[in-house]
This record gives C-alpha cells, structure tokens and sequence, in this order.
C-alpha cells in the first residue's frame, strides 16, 4: 500500500504541472495585441525623452502605423515598424478606434455612386466625420483628384454635427392671441459649411471641405456656369463634326447638374443642364435646362430603348422640396423623405421625359408653385 501512494505521488505532481503549464499557455494566447497607434501629421519626429532639450531618434509620416511601448502625460513612448523607438506627442496620432472608423467609411462606401471628381487646391487632410474640429488622419497633397460621393452640410463655427438635431427641432416661436411672442426669440442658425466625403486613388476614404475642392469640369463648357457652380459633369454622348478639332472629330456632349454658389443648401443642386454640340455652329449650346428645382444625388446615366430598336442615353436624378427633406444629426446629410425618381432620354438634341413617374414637376421657388411643362423645352440657343 504504501509503495502505491508513493507511486501515485509523482504522477498528481506530474498532472499538476500540466494544468499549469496549460493554463500559462492559454493566458498568452489571450494576452492582448500591441496597441497601434497612426501618424495624423504630414510629418514629425520621435524623441529619446520628454523634455525641453532631446534628441530626434526618427522621423514618422502621416499614415504610419506605431506600436505604442509606454503611456505618459500627453506623450506616448512608441517603435516604429524598423524598430526605432522614441516619444510623440499624443495628439500626433489617432488610436485604433478612430482608424477602425475610417476603414469603416472606406468599406461602407466603396460601391457608392461617383458624383464627380475634384482636385484639392492644397493639401489637405481627410475627416472622420464633417467638420473642423473632427478627428483627421490621411493628408492628401495639391492637386491630387478625388471622386466625390455625398455631400453634407455642418454648422461653420466648429459646433458638432450633432447640433444640426437641435437645430431642426427649434420651431419659431408663434404669437398668441393678442399678438404677444408666447417665449423668447430663437437665435438666428450658425453659417454652414458644406463638407463632401470624398475617395482617393487609393481607396482612402473621409469628409473634406468643400471649399478647397475644385469640381472637374471640361474646359469646353466651364465657362457657361452664369454664375452658379458645377456640382457635376458627366458625359452623355457624342456627336461627329468634321470641323472640329476632337479627337477623330468625336465631340462629347455633357449633362451637368448646378447650384447657386453659397454652403447649407436644404438640396444637392437646383438646374439640370445639358450642353449639346451644334453641327452648323461649331460650338456647345444649351440644349435643355430645367431649373429651378431641388434635385438630390446621386444623379445616374444609363441607355433607354430609342427609335428603330436602337439604344439611347439616358439620365435621372432624386427629385424632393425641402419642408419634406430629413437631416442626419450625425454627419447633415439632407436627403428627401419621399424622392421622386425623374428620367430623361436624349435623342440627337431633343430631351423627352420618360420613366414610370410622368406626373408634373412642381416647382418650389421663394413661394411659389408653379407647374415646369414649360422648362421641357430646349431654352433657346444664344451665342456667347
């Protein structure tokens, strides 16, 4: 009996040393990932200690991902992916919850409609959400081309997009029956900025103001704007001139949508605008315009069955007023609660209204009410 307890022994030792020795191994397969952080400045360095005099160990730049070694006030202690090691500043870089958002809005967004392009009039920083005062991350340099994707409006004077919310919900105070203000005047709403989210070649996506962003319109008829601005440019067809000088005398005719040049729009443009080409004159003329409306993106170009079984271009665009449109308290988005889809199709120079929805488009203009048969019409022809 006693040789066996003494056998035994050994093997509850053995056994609970593998217990042990199991336990330890699942603690590091649970123990946690390094913290990254990702470098939100063009470029800075890494020093060998927080003072007023260091030493720069490396110099980071905008995108690059550290590996956070030591948390200090207002500083972190961080290695870079070659192994140099030194302090930032916190305010220098964004954590993984902020990066994890944009790749959010990259993924969120990667199949939505283009509305245009543009090129930054400098370099600039993409945001997580509109905003002055919103976190950034990638800086694209001048003269980069974006494709632009939603446009957004937010107050101006750095309040958070969140106050759009108490914004739409402050109705005017009414009077009362003797003619008294039942409460106090309302203050009059911030200015708004508007803000586009915004793609790169690379696929970075991010909010970005509006204001340093030129829309790429062709050269050819940049110059009819009157006054307004391109909100896009697209090409719907061509025409063959011998006399013009286009490549295999191939002339591309455009379909633009327009706005009136001032931020917080309750509509993503108010004129649609087609400029075809003129055989006799040799010049882009106004073939069709309907304006004013509230249109909203995206606009879409697709082809419609034409005479004779052949195929014809054809467009649309969301079609809303803005005492039935809903703003995103997070981002101020306007969108329109019960858009109507309108449809057109260009045969040669004529534009005809097509599609399941033929009803009248009503127009809403300082007041007034008034049917758009009208506009149908191609406005005449002017030489400029």
């Amino acid at each position: 009996m006693s040789r066996s307890r003494s056998t035994l022994l050994p093997v509850s030792l053995l056994l609970a040393l593998s217990v042990l020795a199991f336990f330890a191994t699942g603690c590091r397969r649970l123990a946690a990932p390094p913290e990254k952080v990702y470098v939100c400045v063009r470029r800075t360095y890494l020093r060998d200690r927080v003072a007023a005099v260091s030493n720069r160990t490396a110099e980071v730049l905008n995108g690059q991902t550290l590996t956070v070694l030591e948390h200090g006030r207002r500083f972190l202690r961080v290695r870079t992916p070659d192994g140099k090691t030194g302090w930032i500043e916190d305010h220098l870089v964004i954590d993984q919850k902020t990066y994890d958002a944009f790749q959010k809005l990259a993924t969120d967004n990667r199949n939505d409609p283009v509305t245009a392009t543009a090129v930054l009039d400098d370099q600039l920083y993409m945001h997580v959400s509109p905003g002055r005062d919103t976190d950034h991350f990638y800086l694209l340099p001048a003269n980069s081309k974006v494709t632009l994707l939603i446009r957004a409006s937010v107050p101006k004077s750095g309040q958070a997009p969140a106050s759009l919310a108490r914004l739409a919900e402050a109705a005017p105070q009414g009077a009362s029956a003797k003619g008294q203000a039942s409460g106090p005047q309302q203050p009059p709403p911030p200015p708004m900025e508007d803000w586009w989210l915004a793609r790169d070649a690379k696929g970075n996506t991010g909010w970005m103001l509006a204001s340093r962003l030129y829309i790429d319109v062709p050269d050819a008829i940049a110059e009819y704007g009157e006054g307004q601005d391109f909100v896009g440019a697209w090409k719907i067809a061509t025409i063959n001139d011998p006399q013009s000088d286009a490549p295999n005398h191939e002339v591309p005719e455009y379909l633009t949508v327009m706005a009136p040049p001032q931020s917080g729009l309750p509509f993503d443009f108010n004129q649609v605008r087609i400029f075809t080409w003129s055989r006799n004159h040799h010049r882009y003329e106004t073939g069709f315009r309907l304006h004013p409306i509230q249109g909203f993106l995206p606009v879409k170009i697709f082809t419609a069955p034409g005479p004779k079984g052949s195929e014809v271009p054809a467009f649309s665009f969301l079609l809303g007023y803005n005492d039935n449109v809903k703003v995103d308290p997070e981002t101020g988005v306007a969108r329109p609660v019960n858009p109507r889809t309108i449809e057109y199709e260009l045969i040669d120079t004529q534009v005809k209204r097509i599609g399941p929805d033929m009803a009248p488009i009503e127009i809403r203009h300082e007041g007034e009410k008034r049917a758009a048969k009208k506009l149908h019409h191609p406005a005449r022809h002017k030489r400029r």
